[in-house]
C-alpha cells in the first residue's frame, strides 16, 4: 500500500509507490513539464552574499 501525495506540478493527488512510474508526479506530462523548467533554468537557487566574518577586511 502506498501513501497519497500531491503532485508537485499540478497538485493532483497521486500514489507515491512503485505502481506509479512517474512518482512524485501524477503523470508523465507533469514530470516532463518540471524537467523542462529545470532545463530552461526557470528554477533557481537563491544566492545571497555571505556576511563579513567578524568585520575583518581582506588583505
Amino acid at each position: 500500500m502506498s501513501r497519497l501525495v500531491n503532485c508537485p506540478h499540478c497538485g493532483a493527488e497521486c500514489a507515491f509507490g512503485a505502481e506509479n512510474p512517474w512518482r512524485p508526479f501524477c503523470s508523465e506530462r507533469c514530470r516532463l513539464i518540471d524537467l523542462g523548467a529545470w532545463a530552461s533554468e526557470s528554477y533557481r537557487v537563491p544566492v545571497g552574499e555571505e556576511p563579513d566574518p567578524g568585520g575583518v577586511e581582506p588583505l
